[in-house]
């Protein structure tokens, strides 16, 4: 506690600290160098406001695309001997942000960085992670070797679609949630007779966190697909949401359609106002169209993949990870917990 008492909890977290985040510290403090933050064209927004929450400089690059579409980065200031955090999300164009990325870890190596830390808000390909189908490949496991191959040492990331692709990586890391900031602001919406619904079965287990932290009901959309069509069929609800509230739950949103099928079907079973939560916003611009068209209460989402100003819907509020993200930097690069965070 200061001496003034004052105290402020993290956001996205459930630790409370005296006002302001923790200090980096002086240069060469600790064992692995002074901190240097750099950010990828894909998380440069991201980036400045996790620079101002830490209150240190954002290191600069350049990154020039040739005639041949081939990549160079070149770092405007040395980072030999620093502990280097690297922000880049995998937004679209996937690829060459994942490329990208792998080329600004080998130029910081190759700069004689200390240690090399990947912070990647949104892993793209987290979805293959098992062989279902003959003759296919395990995309997420690749991703993990090509990060690991460009000489990341760490590597922090949130909501990941299956926490065992954490077992991918053979470095450490952080497996980070929005779900206590997503949930955060819900609660502070207070919103009367509520019932949490997760969007299929494989996110029922989240969703009954959801509805513990809430102190709600918890019912499911029960859905099947067919034949490999890129849109489910919802069957139906497992549970009761006639003449509730609905908060529809979801760890990420790519065209919007199984959100259709899901809010269409909660409507036929009777509920009343329908509000829409989830962390990572994939959507092209038709999937917020789409959303636009479906009478949402309120849609809540994060920052961890872009979300452009002109896609941005009057009801939809966009939450940002970069205060959880520059404490977990900060902790990290000064050894400290980082479960001290969520009272793990």
């Amino acid at each position: 506690m200061s001496l003034t008492g004052k105290v402020e909890k993290v956001p996205g977290t459930r630790y409370l600290r005296e006002t302001g985040p923790l200090s980096p510290g002086p240069p060469g403090f600790n064992m692995t160098g002074a901190l240097s933050l750099f950010s990828g064209s894909a998380s440069m927004d991201l980036g400045r406001e996790i620079a101002d929450y830490m209150n240190v400089h954002q290191g600069e690059y350049t990154r020039t695309v040739f005639s041949n579409e081939n990549i160079l980065i070149q770092l405007n200031e040395s980072v030999r001997g620093r502990d280097v955090y690297l922000v880049q999300t995998m937004a679209s164009p996937v690829h060459d942000n994942l490329m990208e990325l792998l080329l600004m870890v080998d130029t910081l190596k190759r700069d004689s960085a200390g240690r090399i830390n990947v912070v990647v808000p949104y892993l793209s390909y987290s979805r293959s992670d098992k062989k279902d189908q003959p003759r296919v490949g395990i995309a997420a496991r690749l991703v993990a070797n090509l990060i690991e191959a460009a000489g990341a040492n760490r590597y922090m990331t949130i909501d990941l679609h299956a926490g065992q692709l954490q077992g991918f990586f053979d470095i450490p890391g952080d497996a980070l949630t929005a779900f206590y900031l997503l949930s955060d602001h819900v609660d502070d919406m207070a919103i009367p007779n509520l019932v949490v619904v997760s969007a299929d079965l494989g996110f029922s287990k989240k969703g009954r966190n959801w509805a513990e932290r809430l102190g709600t009901p918890h019912a499911i959309v029960e859905k099947r697909r067919v034949d490999n069509e890129e849109s489910p069929d919802v069957l139906s609800i497992i549970g009761d949401v006639r003449d509730r509230n609905v908060l529809l739950v979801d760890d990420e949103v790519l065209t919007a359609g199984s959100a259709c099928q899901a809010v269409q079907a909660i409507r036929e079973h009777g509920a009343r106002d329908v509000y829409f939560a989830f962390t990572h916003a994939l959507m092209p611009a038709e999937g917020y169209e789409r959303l636009a068209q479906l009478g949402l209460k309120h849609i809540i989402c994060t920052n961890t993949l872009p979300v452009p100003l002109e896609c941005r819907l009057p009801n939809m509020t966009v939450l940002s990870v970069a205060p959880l993200l520059g404490e977990v930097i900060l902790r990290a690069h000064a050894g400290r917990s980082v479960g001290e965070l969520f009272d793990e």
